[in-house]
């Protein structure tokens, strides 16, 4: 997949945005169309053909977090990354709960937000191909072997770890909200300080410097993210 296979459906109702993305994207090879209201965008979703969906929350006819539910719960597939100037941590979770991949607040960078799609095409085509052994950077994770290794060096990680790490391969490049993970991992009966413990002791076995997280990074008061780097390109940025 590249970018001129990509059709990105921008979902924005402020032209001079809209404008700025249609120039933007396209300059990068995308194919672009703007939905101005959420019901032009679950036409134009339903019609088929969108590979991307860059959606703004305020939206005149339907909050955005409404759209992502109603999309997803029609079987919509495609990653969908909100760009939005609601910045809360609530706010955020809210979004990401409902299905979004992905949360970048205005005003923000073009760079970044290029960066961000990239990873969505990288996921959606681990998706599509189903390889059974996941890799960024130097880190390897073979789904069938329930092997890791790091630059080559087999891992040796707790149940509760792989399961952790296993959890966040499948959402490679999305944000997991802490609901997210407690509910997967322990059915909800647990707290966030219990996941913290179970986050540092993975990046002591999966980062060069733990320090600095280069693969498992966290979004502040919302959850946690495994970062897609491919050897051959740019790394996606952490928030």
């Amino acid at each position: 997949m590249n970018a001129a296979a990509i059709l990105v459906l921008v979902v924005e109702d402020d032209p001079a945005i809209a404008r700025f993305l249609r120039t933007g994207l396209g300059a990068q090879g995308y194919g672009v169309e703007i939905a101005g209201r959420a019901a032009d965008a679950l036409a134009r979703i339903a019609a088929g053909g969108v590979d991307l969906v860059v959606l703004d929350l305020g939206l005149p006819d339907m909050d955005g977090t409404e759209l992502i539910l109603r999309l997803r719960g029609g079987g919509a597939r495609m990653p969908i990354l909100v760009l939005s100037a609601r910045d809360t941590e609530a706010q955020k979770v809210a979004a990401l709960d409902a299905g979004a991949d992905d949360y970048v607040t205005k005003p923000f960078g073009i760079e970044e937000l290029y960066a961000r799609l990239r990873a969505s095409q990288r996921l959606q085509l681990r998706r599509q191909g189903e390889a059974p052994v996941f890799r960024t950077g130097a880190l390897s994770f073979d789904q069938l072997r329930r092997e890791v290794t790091l630059a080559g060096t087999a891992l040796h990680l707790t149940p509760k770890e792989y399961d952790l790490l296993a959890l966040l391969v499948r959402h490679a490049g999305k944000v997991l909200t802490h609901r997210m993970i407690l509910h997967e991992l322990w059915a909800g009966d647990s707290d966030i300080p219990y996941l913290r413990i179970y986050i540092r002791s993975l990046r002591q076995k999966i980062e060069p410097d733990p320090a600095r997280p280069a693969y498992l990074v966290t979004e502040t008061g919302v959850g946690y993210r495994l970062r897609v780097i491919d050897p051959s390109g740019p790394e996606v940025p952490s928030v």
